[in-house]
């Protein structure tokens, strides 16, 4: 775990979902891989060669933009997929019961979390997606509000999503607090915001946060 800020006056925290409320490297990876692996069917090409194309675009991009990296969402823009299209993807494609399970122990820190602060979930998964995640895990109830692919159209990082984060619980930014496992797509534009912000590698580290708030 890495914390970067906490703010002062904490109400709300905005929790990204995959690779952050589950640890899973492998669904994390089957995310990506399903929709390259659907790009190449639908255009009758090589998986390996669409997955390098991917892989050199995300790359270069990253290396003319400063080191950032680029969601998936916006990478798949420029192979002629808008992010409508993307939206359809994930909600079909996407299968976490097949990855994950029920956690207990984390449905009981978010409820402990949730008599003190607002939470809510900014996510590059359309909601459906991303509320199918939440309910396989057993933290749906705690966590309602879902801000997703098809909310504002935008994928992380967009500062609409965060806006409307802000708006919807009530908050100022600088009185909330983004957690995420991607520093690039998670946390360096809360940064900017002026919200706090908190690394992580996987839901073992959010185990940790009631001991830094």
């Amino acid at each position: 775990m890495k914390v970067y800020s906490i703010p002062e006056k904490l109400r709300t925290i905005i929790f990204d979902i995959d690779g952050t409320l589950y640890t899973s490297r492998a669904y994390v990876f089957e995310q990506v891989d399903v929709q390259v692996r659907h790009l190449a069917h639908i255009r009758g090409r090589d998986e390996d060669e669409v997955r390098k194309e991917i892989f050199e675009y995300r790359r270069r991009w990253a290396s003319e933009h400063g080191g950032k990296k680029i969601s998936l969402g916006n990478a798949l823009i420029a192979f002629g997929i808008p992010i409508e299209e993307s939206i359809r993807w994930r909600e079909t494609l996407l299968s976490p019961e097949k990855y994950l399970k029920k956690d207990k122990k984390l449905e009981e820190l978010l409820e402990t979390l949730g008599q003190k602060y607002r939470l809510v979930c900014v996510t590059n998964n359309p909601v459906a997606a991303a509320r199918k995640t939440l309910d396989v895990i057993g933290v749906s109830r705690h966590l309602p509000d879902i801000i997703g692919l098809d909310t504002c159209m935008k994928s992380k990082p967009a500062p609409e999503m965060l806006n409307l984060a802000v708006q919807i619980t009530g908050a100022k930014a600088e009185e909330c607090l983004s957690v995420g496992d991607r520093y690039d797509i998670d946390l360096a534009l809360p940064l900017e915001m002026g919200m706090g912000a908190v690394l992580v590698t996987g839901v073992e580290e959010v185990y940790s946060l009631p001991e830094i708030l």
